[in-house]
């Protein structure tokens, strides 16, 4: 009988709990329809989005930055939506307009159909996916005026994007570079959060004091950015430094190169006698200590070999082009 009543109580209780699980799913659907969000305990879809920008797309963009220096500048991005969590920029072109340090006006419609009548000509068949303007200097965020453009491209496309690149900022190696999109004021008065909500926020860029204060979290909020190139478009960036076909057949100053010569040699000659030191010390020691003979210190072996290959490579390239120098001019 006591089995029997601790049963019971068993499956009782087990009742009690399902039936209160059951009773806060649906508290949550409930405040969820109402526009009260989703409960703090309760399991939260992953909503967040991903602006995939091609380098053709940042080069243009921080070449058109740079040359507007010290006024802002502004432009379409051409790309398309991928899907409900992704949108890609391929393609951006710049537009006419006026700006100052601090604003800048609003998109010139008949440019717009014009440039891309054009590209439809071209068999270019990307859409204006959102809009990009520069910050020279001073961060990126939206001003008053911005979120006005904004808000007249969000009227056209809900999945609109404003890039903010900063041309000063942008250094070798760092592009001070970050997407916006307007919070719904209906849905912040409602309680409802913006999309960019779950898995993307560890992903993206620390929000700076300025922004904070401009209403960054409050009338819009930040996009994670990512960034990819195809074969053809690395193959385009490895080509950037090279000024023209007959670059690699003109010879280089003569004096520069015996200098560098010069220079390489000594630098061999100091190598060699710390490559020698280190076979005399390496024939005392035993196998554990050669195994981390070389952590944190410099391989002479390696850095020897090194400046032999630079100092042969660059003296018979030379000589190849004093050859065709001669015997073709």
């Amino acid at each position: 009988s006591t089995l029997i009543l601790s049963l019971n109580s068993l499956l009782f209780s087990l009742k009690k709990s399902c039936e209160q699980n059951i009773m806060e799913a649906i508290l949550r659907q409930m405040q969820a329809m109402q526009g009260g969000g989703v409960a703090v305990d309760g399991p939260a879809l992953d909503t967040a989005e991903t602006l995939h920008i091609s380098s053709l797309a940042l080069l243009k963009m921080l070449k058109h930055g740079r040359a507007g220096i010290p006024l802002e500048v502004m432009g379409l991005m051409l790309g398309e939506v991928v899907d409900d969590y992704t949108v890609s920029v391929v393609d951006v072109f710049a537009m006419p307009q006026s700006g100052t340090g601090v604003s800048v006006e609003s998109v010139d419609p008949m440019f717009q159909k014009t440039m891309l009548d054009m590209l439809a000509r071209t068999g270019r068949s990307d859409v204006v996916v959102g809009w990009y303007h520069s910050h020279p200097g001073f961060g990126c965020w939206l001003s008053g005026v911005d979120v006005n453009t904004q808000r007249s491209f969000e009227a056209l496309s809900d999945r609109a994007i404003a890039v903010v690149i900063d041309p000063i900022q942008s250094v070798k190696g760092k592009v001070v570079i970050d997407a916006f999109r307007l919070i719904d004021p209906q849905s912040a008065a409602m309680g409802k959060e913006p999309r960019q909500t779950t898995s993307n926020l560890g992903h993206l860029e620390r929000p700076s004091v300025q922004a904070l204060v401009h209403g960054l979290n409050r009338h819009y909020y930040s996009i994670n950015i990512n960034y990819r190139k195809n074969e053809l478009e690395q193959k385009m960036l490895l080509n950037l430094h090279k000024n023209a076909w007959d670059y690699g057949l003109v010879p280089e100053d003569y004096h520069k190169l015996c200098e560098t010569n010069s220079t390489t040699l000594s630098e061999m000659l100091e190598l060699a006698k710390l490559y020698n030191k280190s076979v005399e010390e390496e024939m005392t020691m035993t196998p554990e200590q050669l195994a981390i003979r070389h952590h944190g210190k410099q391989d002479p072996k390696r850095h020897l070999n090194d400046k032999v290959d630079v100092l042969m490579s660059k003296n018979i390239t030379q000589c190849m082009r004093a050859m065709l120098d001669a015997v073709a001019f």
